[in-house]
């Protein structure tokens, strides 16, 4: 069947490209792609092709499929998976396979299977690892930040801290404790916002939050309200340590790929407290300072983590299903499949948080906040922007369900265009 899709073929190269998708086979399942957010690893991807861990070195005669943070419904299912899935399914798929060791994932390592596409073909080996997760809602975008929630999970859950005199390491954030995430109004600080108070069991008694943009730090303030929460602009050691009551923080997390910024998380731990690195950076020996007298002296200590596991995304999706979190306040910007190229390449350059794609459609990418000045203009999308802006204004300005409807029921097809 003809298939659209968003293809890296080497370095910096992002193809929209139409091609045919093989017919499936006993033990695969043909399904379509509804939505699909755009994550900062496509975008290392893409600048590295082949140099990437998880990109073939064959690429150029063999393209793959980029997006890895896709939401969609079964079409056909294989004679071997029939009893576990059917027509009609909706799911959503976590990329770490893990298969046999191997770091091969969709969105970065398939011909066929990824994101940024309209059809995939989902190979055995991702339902043989049980991640082919079914999805239980009336929206498809909360799926697809079911993946990114994923990983702020995972990365909580990664973090630990030890009893005084015992070999014991508890893991998980401190409950209760004190927590500093630097870097923190980007679209996966958001998410972290939101899990820390409100996915957690026991939330931090502190949660202070810095960035360096005021104009992040005051939507995130629209976004959030809590007493135990603290948003400030700094980057200055004593006013942090001021603000942690002058005992530093069980948890700090970074969440930008700046040596100084490690540095300072390190120097504002207290004791037996975890410094967990979340922000992966491109280049590979990228390193930064860290004390270790205080980690023979006070037991502090750093871990890192990429990607979140099964759990991490099941337990994402009952969150969201319960509506403990709303991870929809990540997304600032939505478009259509002719988007994804631009949008990925350049993608730390843009502003605003989550780049959610819809790959049914065709549509420039364009900012929510902007919904009602493009109403207005003389343009073909300007009726599909006035109805979305009075839905998104109806929902605090942010992306929901009834936003999604609309624009699935009234934006012009790809194959329209």
């Amino acid at each position: 069947m003809k298939n659209v899709a968003v293809r890296l073929h080497g370095k910096n190269d992002l193809r929209l490209d139409t091609f045919e998708l093989p017919e499936i086979k006993d033990c695969e399942i043909l399904a379509r792609v509804v939505t699909d957010s755009i994550c900062m690893s496509s975008y290392k991807a893409a600048i590295q092709g082949e140099e990437h861990k998880r990109v073939p070195n064959n690429i150029s005669e063999r393209p793959v499929i980029i997006g890895h943070e896709f939401c969609g419904e079964i079409v056909k299912v294989g004679k071997k998976w029939q009893s576990q899935y059917s027509v009609g399914d909706r799911f959503v798929i976590q990329p770490a396979l893990c298969y046999n060791g191997s770091l091969d994932a969709p969105g970065y390592s398939y011909e066929f299977i990824g994101g940024a596409s309209q059809f995939v073909v989902i190979p055995n080996e991702v339902m043989e690892t049980n991640n082919l997760i079914k999805y239980n809602s009336d929206c498809f975008f909360m799926g697809s930040l079911s993946e990114p929630m994923s990983c702020i999970i995972g990365a909580f859950n990664a973090s630990y801290h030890t009893e005084k005199g015992k070999y014991i390491h508890n893991m998980g954030v401190k409950k209760g404790g004190k927590m500093l995430i630097l870097a923190g109004c980007g679209p996966m600080g958001l998410g972290a916002i939101d899990y820390a108070l409100n996915g957690l069991e026991i939330p931090p008694s502190l949660l202070v939050v810095t960035e360096i943009d005021d104009l992040k730090i005051n939507r995130a303030k629209e976004l959030f309200e809590n007493e135990r929460l603290t948003f400030v602009n700094t980057s200055d050691k004593d006013e942090l340590m001021r603000l942690s009551g002058g005992t530093g923080y069980d948890d700090v997390f970074v969440f930008a790929p700046v040596s100084a910024l490690v540095q300072l998380g390190d120097s504002l731990l207290c004791e037996d407290g975890c410094l967990n690195f979340f922000a992966g950076p491109t280049k590979k020996d990228f390193s930064a300072q860290f004390n270790f007298y205080n980690a023979h002296y006070a037991s502090t200590h750093i871990v890192g983590t990429s990607g979140g596991n099964r759990d991490d995304m099941v337990m994402a999706v009952e969150l969201m299903e319960k509506g403990k979190i709303n991870p929809s306040v990540m997304i600032t910007h939505i478009g259509g499949i002719d988007a994804v190229a631009d949008t990925t390449l350049n993608l730390p350059n843009l502003e605003g948080a989550k780049k959610l794609i819809y790959t049914e459609i065709s549509l420039p990418l364009t900012k929510i906040s902007d919904f009602e000045a493009l109403s207005s203009k003389n343009n073909k999308n300007a009726s599909l922007f006035k109805g979305l802006d009075a839905i998104c204004k109806e929902n605090g300005n942010i992306w929901c369900p009834m936003a999604e409807k609309y624009l699935l029921e009234n934006a012009r097809k790809w194959s329209e265009k």
